[in-house]
């Protein structure tokens, strides 16, 4: 395992994030306490330390899980990372949102669920439309000095909105966010128009959720197996049947998993990326893990870039014509650096 700087921060994680949504039985579906453990031990001898949950998931049993796992470890070793915004409760009108007490609240739960005195990583979860972004930068900052959070990051949220707020945070000595969690694979790219560029100007690293697209990149449905994923869902549209056989076609290829090209496409686009990669089985850990030690060849990217390419839209495809770059760059195109 190697481990990449998160953001322009120091901090040191794997270049896997384990994914703990399904950590808890609840809603008929997930892996037992003792499956979780068994799944956080392989990772962690595999040198993985970077755990992603929420104080959502399972009803917070994922948080509780996990703190009663470091609870016997190593503390330090592990990058714990967790989330707000989301109800946990149905008290009253501010036990979810983005607002501040709604933060302070849920950080309180989520360090006693988790055992622990500090969470490594807080990400506000899905932005909400009505909280101020100065006002949540604040409140995570706040938590920074006060010791319980040591680094901000968010998830679900436009683009315009993550700017404003590190511009914002930049100004005024905040604490800006590192890292950007956003659905992104090769059934999902639209990212790609304004988040992931948004990302690299402002040095974040993003973390992509559902990398496999739900499961679908593994070939799974192709081979008849079901799973949570509905037959009218568009990951299993004919766009995505394509891209799902181009996948199959390259592991083929190279003697590996469909999983493993598909989550390797992931890191070798251009931008810091730490694929959040979740399990509920030690054998579809131990798949995962075999990620790190593939190799994909320009044609291969090349091939999973056509098959699932998308429109940018504007202003993206507007910047790619011809007349643009020449009138813009003076016939120079190919001769400047570019910056992004």
């Amino acid at each position: 395992m190697k481990y990449k700087l998160l953001g322009r921060s120091g901090l040191k994680v794997s270049e896997l994030c384990l994914g703990t949504m399904g950590f808890g039985t609840e809603a008929g579906w997930g892996a037992d306490k003792e499956t979780s453990f068994a799944i956080m031990d392989t990772f962690a001898n595999a040198g993985g330390n970077f755990i992603d949950t929420a104080n959502i998931y399972k009803l917070g049993t994922s948080e509780k899980i996990i703190g009663e796992y470091i609870s016997k470890q190593d503390r330090d070793y592990f990058v714990l990372a967790t989330k707000y915004s989301l109800k946990d409760n149905l008290t009253n009108p501010n036990a979810s949102g983005n607002n501040r007490k709604n933060m302070m609240r849920s950080v309180e739960e989520s360090l006693k669920r988790l055992k622990t005195d500090f969470i490594d990583l807080l990400y506000l979860h899905i932005w909400d439309d009505l909280t101020p972004i100065d006002e949540v930068l604040r409140g995570i900052d706040d938590l920074i000095r006060e010791g319980k959070v040591n680094y901000a990051a968010i998830s679900d949220t436009p683009a315009w909105v993550v700017a404003k707020g590190n511009t914002l945070a930049e100004l005024m000595g905040w604490s800006q966010f590192v890292a950007l969690q956003v659905e992104y694979s090769l059934l999902s790219r639209t990212p790609e128009r304004e988040l992931i560029p948004m990302a690299k100007h402002f040095g974040m690293t993003v973390t992509p959720w559902a990398p496999l697209g739900g499961g679908v990149l593994t070939g799974k449905y192709q081979r008849g197996e079901h799973g949570r994923i509905k037959p009218e869902s568009v990951r299993l549209n004919e766009r995505s049947t394509n891209i799902t056989k181009e996948v199959i076609a390259i592991a083929d290829e190279l003697g590996i998993s469909p999983g493993n090209v598909a989550l390797k496409w992931t890191t070798e686009q251009g931008f810091s990326s730490i694929p959040v990669v979740g399990a509920t089985k030690v054998s579809q850990l131990q798949d995962n893990l075999k990620t790190i030690d593939v190799k994909l060849t320009k044609e291969h990217l090349q091939k999973l870039d056509e098959v699932s390419a998308i429109p940018l839209g504007f202003p993206g495809d507007f910047f790619k014509e011809e007349g643009v770059k020449t009138n813009t760059f003076g016939g120079f195109y190919d001769r400047v650096e570019k910056r992004f």
